[in-house]
């Protein structure tokens, strides 16, 4: 997954304004307790931050 889809995806189910925040503070168990923002920018693949993303935020299954 690009960076462009993923940043999509956030802010589709974060909204725009919210989306770059939430990246930027909430940490994920399953990226070894970085944020979005802090995985991106280690080269983290943007699927394994993304299935993070659908868990944490428990989206249904038809978004992962």
């Amino acid at each position: 997954m690009r960076e462009a889809e993923l940043w999509q995806r956030l802010e589709r189910h974060l909204g725009a304004n919210y989306a770059r925040s939430w990246a930027d503070q909430y940490s994920l168990s399953a990226l070894g307790g970085r944020t979005v923002a802090e995985a991106l920018a280690a080269g983290v693949d943007g699927k394994k931050i993304w299935r993070a993303v659908w868990q944490a935020l428990d989206l249904p299954f038809r978004e992962r």
